[in-house]
């Protein structure tokens, strides 16, 4: 049973509790109606709980959408390279959120997690786009010239020294801090190639989803075992895999919050 169903059911079964012992204690042997009108307070206020989560769902689900937007905005403001590509972001989730909502009434239930994902993959594909931008502004403030002269100087240095002279040590250590320097700066490129490749990849897959929930009316005859329905299902979890993989593969790179503060 789906993890979506059973939350249904734990919210159905209070509901169908509190009716039944108001019906048992308004027609029972031992009539009670102060009990009956207890248990049926129970009933129609869990009742109008179980009837108002769609509504709370659907309110979360923009609220989220908004703050995307938001983000995606502040970034395409920040970093005007990334502009189009964070404007087509914010198009496709609205589009795929419209696409969610123009399905019967009867099969969203069956994709309400997976619109929530969609809308949580899009958060992350934000951060990874704010994560680029200050990759880039950390980049503009390398001169990878400059850096190799003074790797050049160093070693020059080096050479002149006496093996057992004392400066050696804070030379070295110098020298190596520009190499690693150096290094960095081709991870980082890496990296923004991976943050790249991955955000037009979540670009078309948005543009397919939308088109697979546009085409779900037709397909869904078996309910949740639909096949059409679970490779949707396939599709929205390989898109939070290449999204969680490119995270965990720029986690290396510099702290763009310290690029940020500074």
């Amino acid at each position: 049973m789906g993890s979506g169903v059973s939350r249904y059911l734990t919210r159905l079964i209070p509901f169908g509790t509190f009716s039944g012992f108001a019906v048992l204690a308004a027609t029972g042997p031992d009539t009670s109606y102060l009990l009956a009108a207890l248990f049926g307070s129970g009933a129609v206020y869990t009742g109008s709980r179980l009837l108002d989560r769609r509504g709370n769902s659907r309110r979360e689900l923009s609220r989220r959408a908004r703050d995307n937007v938001k983000e995606l905005g502040r970034i395409a403001r920040e970093d005007r390279i990334a502009a189009p590509q964070t404007k087509r972001l914010a198009e496709l989730q609205a589009g795929v959120i419209e696409s969610w909502e123009l399905l019967p009434e009867q099969y969203r239930p069956l994709l309400d997690e997976d619109i929530f994902t969609i809308v949580g993959e899009v958060g992350d594909a934000a951060r990874l786009a704010r994560r680029r931008a200050l990759l880039r502004r950390h980049l503009e403030g390398l001169n990878r010239r400059e850096i190799s002269g003074r790797i050049k100087g160093l070693e020059k240095d080096l050479a002149r020294l006496e093996e057992d002279s004392p400066l050696r040590s804070p030379f070295e250590a110098a020298l190596e801090g520009r190499r690693g320097e150096l290094a960095g700066y081709g991870d980082i490129l890496d990296g923004i190639s991976m943050i790249n490749a991955q955000l037009e990849g979540a670009e078309s897959l948005l543009g397919n989803l939308r088109g697979e929930l546009l085409a779900v009316d037709n397909r869904l005859s078996s309910g949740p075992h639909d096949p059409g329905l679970r490779q949707l299902k396939e599709r929205v979890a390989y898109f939070r895999r290449g999204l969680d993989e490119v995270t965990r593969s720029v986690e290396s790179l510099p702290d763009t919050e310290r690029m940020a503060a500074r």
